[in-house]
């Protein structure tokens, strides 16, 4: 069964008219002693049998897809190369190289190689959209030349060029809620963290863990003064910033639209990175979290429509990003605001949050209500100048 199988597997459409013709004109043939049908179908039957030595020997070559850069903002360019090097001790008889591009394939013919030889191609791929163009797996044909017969092998595996929706420049995200005693260091003087600022003069209250000894031996016998001395900290702040789209495609006015909304997620993703913010994102199925912000880019190249809705996709954002402190929910035009309500109760009330409406028909404007700051864009070039009347 295995060999029926692979032959199957090597026989093309043309091939397979080919052998059927000869088989029936044979059958014909003898039924009607019809000589000429007889030559005819032995041309078929020889044609066909002349094809089979094509496919003898083994192809013996490593392959190598080079991508520069593999990420990429739409309307961007990919440099591409392929290199084929023959690794067998015998020559290379010429070949056919196979690289699927996306929706394209792109054929190269690799000419006879000797042994340690190598075939290179070099192409460009232009992008012009957001999303994910995966590229390969090349693969080698041997067949004969009028293609009845093939046989391909894959030597690469499918890498992927990511590309990212077009980006707008924004001000600092702003500090956001104490989570850890890593991070970013403020101006909030604090007792107890492991930033140190500074010494001062003990006050009743303090903690006698935090006196420093040695300090206060030294003022003491320099100046005949009791006084302690006490270690002064710096408050340090960790913010992780979380966004979720709306993946239902009845928010949205049209296809654009959403690919606003991730060009607004991918802006708040890209400026909470330069602030050196965690930062995660969800959107439907596509979800990531980290403390760069590759992952969470990389899922914006991957979010498409679906059918989970905002409300279950923050919820799983709770669960992916729980120190979450501040919060961007975005949906569309027709996005229900109750759903924005429910979405926010899977996280803490202390938590920042912001509804952004991506509504190209409305003029865009700063809003607060229902605990939110309801961030209205009608254009994704006015996202930084509203984040910034937003934290007045």
């Amino acid at each position: 069964m295995a060999h029926v199988r692979r032959f199957t597997g090597i026989v093309n459409a043309l091939g397979w008219t080919v052998l059927v013709a000869g088989v029936a004109l044979v059958v014909v043939a003898v039924y009607t002693d019809w000589r000429e049908l007889a030559v005819l179908a032995a041309a078929c039957l020889l044609v066909f049998l002349l094809a089979l030595p094509f496919l003898v020997g083994r192809t013996n070559v490593r392959v190598e897809v080079v991508l520069q850069p593999e990420r990429v903002i739409a309307g961007g360019a990919v440099a591409a190369g392929v290199r084929v090097r023959n690794i067998a001790a015998h020559g290379l008889l010429p070949t056919m190289l196979e690289l699927p591009v996306g929706s394209i394939v792109h054929r190269y013919p690799v000419p006879r190689l000797g042994p340690d030889e190598t075939h290179e191609e070099s192409f460009t791929i232009r992008t012009e959209r957001r999303g994910v163009i995966p590229v390969g797996p090349a693969s080698t044909r041997r067949g004969d030349p009028l293609a009845m017969l093939s046989r391909d092998v894959e030597w690469t595996d499918v890498v992927e060029i990511l590309v990212r929706p077009p980006m707008v420049p924004m001000d600092s995200l702003g500090a956001g809620l104490l989570r850890d005693l890593e991070g970013v260091s403020t101006d909030a003087v604090s007792h107890s963290d492991l930033a140190f600022h500074a010494l001062r003069e003990y006050v009743p209250g303090d903690d006698l863990r935090h006196v420093h000894w040695r300090s206060s031996a030294k003022a003491m016998a320099a100046s005949d003064d009791t006084r302690l001395l006490v270690r002064q900290y710096l408050d340090t702040r960790r913010s992780h910033v979380t966004v979720v789209v709306d993946d239902t495609p009845g928010v949205w006015s049209d296809a654009q639209d959403f690919e606003t909304a991730m060009s607004v997620a991918a802006s708040i993703l890209v400026r909470a990175t330069l602030d050196e913010f965690d930062t995660s994102f969800v959107c439907g199925t596509s979800a990531s979290s980290g403390v760069t912000g590759h992952l969470a880019l990389d899922s914006v190249c991957r979010a498409e429509f679906g059918s989970v809705g905002l409300v279950s996709s923050a919820h799983r954002a709770a669960v992916v990003s729980p120190d979450t402190s501040l919060l961007f929910l975005v949906g569309g035009a027709a996005s229900d605001f109750e759903n924005f309500q429910r979405a926010v109760t899977a996280f803490p009330p202390e938590v920042r949050r912001y509804a952004l409406i991506v509504d190209p028909s409305a003029p865009s404007r700063v809003t607060e209500t229902g605990g939110f700051v309801v961030v209205q864009v009608a254009d994704k070039a006015d996202l930084g100048a509203l984040l910034r009347w937003s934290q007045r």
